[in-house]
């Protein structure tokens, strides 16, 4: 041991020698061939400062901002939910405004226009000319009754019956039509009420078992024309699905008319209305917003 310590205190004492290279080694290596597969995993950083973040920063970093995008996600569709609610809610609106009155569409122009009706001016000439017919019989009449009591001579009582008959041919409606194209004030009468039956037919229709005219003064919002107050006794009477029996004037027919009329325009604006919430919808993705409504059974 003693030995041992000397060898190394004189080792301690010597000054520091060079290093040695050791036998067999180049003293500047030639890197070796590195296979193409290999290269990724040889592509390491040579110092400390070259190195990415700590990875302890990363996760931080990525959860930080994967809530903030929820969060923003979760904002933008909180935010739409209203607005959709709401188109939802118009469009279901409209669509049974449409679906309610669409029956507007039927209505038959002429049918309740009634330009053919018989005027006051041409009732009245006709009345006149059947009230000349009628006195004119009675007096043919009762001159010829007379001769038979013998109160006037029996020519004059013959020619009276003579002419009584005439008169009477002349007023068959055969007969008339020879020498005159007026038409009688029956013919007239008959016109009326054929006029106004066939009006009430139509009405009848249009109204159906719900009424038609009542359910549409909802759309009053789309033409402040069906607010008036004219129409509120029709409104009424729709609504108690007794209008076309109510209907016996021409003005109470022309009225329901003007009514269909103001009803036709607010239709066609609650149309335009729902296919641009329809077309609104479908560009904002919602595809049940703008669902067609389901057909009638």
């Amino acid at each position: 041991m003693a030995e041992n310590q000397s060898k190394a205190a004189t080792q301690a004492n010597e000054p520091a020698q060079a290093p040695v290279l050791r036998p067999g080694r180049a003293a500047d290596p030639v890197p070796a061939p590195v296979a193409p597969g290999d290269q990724a995993s040889a592509a390491v950083p040579a110092s400390p400062a070259a190195d990415p973040a700590p990875t302890g920063q990363t996760p931080e970093t990525s959860s930080e901002s994967e809530p903030s995008a929820d969060r923003a996600e979760f904002r933008d569709t909180d935010g739409g939910k209203p607005e959709r609610v709401l188109a939802e809610s118009r469009q279901h609106k409209l669509r049974l405004m449409l679906r309610q009155c669409d029956r507007v569409l039927l209505m038959d122009f002429d049918l309740l226009a009634m330009n053919g009706w018989p005027d006051n001016f041409t009732m009245a000439e006709a009345r006149r000319s059947r009230d000349l017919w009628l006195f004119s019989a009675l007096i043919a009449a009762a001159i010829f009754l007379s001769g038979l009591t013998g109160f006037v001579p029996a020519w004059i009582a013959g020619g009276g019956f003579g002419a009584f008959v005439i008169i009477l041919l002349l007023g068959m409606p055969a007969v008339r039509r020879i020498y005159t194209t007026k038409p009688s004030y029956l013919d007239l009468i008959m016109t009326r009420q054929r006029m106004l039956r066939e009006a009430r037919q139509h009405v009848a229709h249009l109204e159906g078992s719900d009424g038609l005219i009542w359910q549409c003064a909802r759309m009053a919002d789309f033409n402040p024309a069906l607010k008036n107050t004219r129409f509120s006794h029709l409104l009424r009477l729709s609504e108690s699905r007794g209008l076309s029996r109510q209907l016996t004037r021409r003005e109470h027919v022309r009225l329901y008319l003007i009514y269909l009329l103001e009803a036709e325009k607010a239709y066609s604006r609650v149309q335009k209305a729902f296919f641009e919430g329809n077309q609104e919808a479908l560009d904002r993705g919602w595809e049940e917003v703008a669902a067609e409504p389901e057909p009638r059974t």
